[in-house]
Parts: structure tokens; sequence; C-alpha cells
């Protein structure tokens, strides 16, 4: 369980035998997935799935723009200025996997927030995450949770191509925003040795 006991969403948690629970997941984490078997209390609209890339690699480096949580120090966490920024590197091929954008990612940052365009572009990553050991190699899971009705609140105003108006005035079909627009965020990171950490947990609505 999270620290913010994020897992706790108030459904009946699904009984399958792996992560292929029906649920499309983000868009643009497309091809570099994978199920896995046995995961712990996945919940009915939890998406959750293991970090992989197309060329089969597991292992990863993570940097960031974004602080550290003051009581949580194993969190990663918007700065003053603007929200986080994560990418997974993998370690053999160095290929960049974006995990989250709080300036795009989520409810919120899809029809709440607004950002000035220094704070969506001047973030740069400069940060690599360590454990507490000093670990910086991880296996990667990823959960997404999706609890709002998007056809009950958004479906008249799709236009007649599929599409629908974000706040920053972009249009993106219908079926990505349902994909995007998830409403919870955990990132969790296991190291060489089998310990597991959790690096990214949001609420985006």
């Amino acid at each position: 369980m999270g620290i913010f006991d994020l897992f706790n969403k108030g459904d009946n948690k699904s009984d399958i035998l792996n992560t292929d629970n029906g649920i499309l997941g983000p868009t643009f984490l497309k091809g570099f997935t994978e199920h896995f078997e046995n995961p712990k209390d996945l919940h009915s609209h939890e998406w959750r799935r293991k970090l992989r890339t197309a060329s089969a690699n597991r292992k990863f480096k993570i940097k960031f723009y974004g602080a550290l949580h003051e009581d949580y120090s194993n969190l990663i966490v918007e700065t003053d200025f603007a929200p986080a920024l994560v990418y997974a590197v993998d370690i053999v091929t160095g290929e960049e996997i974006l995990l989250f954008d709080g300036c795009k990612h989520g409810y919120n940052a899809m029809f709440c927030d607004t950002f000035t365009p220094e704070q969506i572009t001047n973030r740069p990553l400069a940060n690599q995450y360590k454990d507490s050991k000093g670990n910086e190699v991880f296996e990667i899971i990823i959960s997404t949770y999706y609890g709002i009705d998007y056809e009950d609140e958004f479906r008249e105003e799709v236009d007649t191509n599929g599409l629908l108006e974000l706040i920053d005035g972009t249009k993106m079909d219908f079926e990505s925003v349902k994909r995007n627009g998830y409403d919870t965020l955990q990132i969790w990171a296991t190291n060489t040795n089998g310990e597991a950490v959790e690096l990214v947990s949001e609420e985006l609505a």
C-alpha cells in the first residue's frame, strides 16, 4: 500500500491472475509495458504494468525535474515553479521513456490547471533518482486509475471529428482523453536487491 493509501479506491479488487483486466492505459506508454503475473490487490478500474522497452530491457535509471518530498524523501513531487517531469532511461540503449508529465497528464492538467510556456518548457531533467541506499538502477511498475466517467461528463462536448478540447485549447481524440486523463498515478521502483520503493504518488483529479 502506498504512503497516501491510494490503492484504497473503494471498489472490489480483481481476482484475475495477471494484469490483463481489460483497462487501457496511457497512450504514450503503448509499446513500453508488459503484463505480469499475480498482481497484488489489482482494482477493477486500475491499469497496472511493468515497464519494458521494445528490445525487452527492464532495467532503468530515472531522471526527473522536481523535488523530493520533505517528509517522504522517496517521492518525486512538484517544485514551487512547476509540476514534476519524470523519464526512465534504458541502462543498455539509453532510450528515454516518458513516465509522467504533470503539465499534461491526468484529469487536472487536461481540464483544470493551466501552465505558462516557461513552466512547460523550462524543466531540465537535472536530477537522477537514487533510493535511500544509493541504488540507481530499477525495474519499474506503473499504475493508473480511472474513476472518472468521461462518457457522462464530456460526451456532448466531443466534436464531429471525435475530438475534445482541453483547457489549453488543443484538441485530443476522445479515446486518448479517457486513457491519459487518469485520476491517480503510482510508480514503483524495485532495485537489484528486490527492494521496492514508491517514487511517484499523485492524485490528479
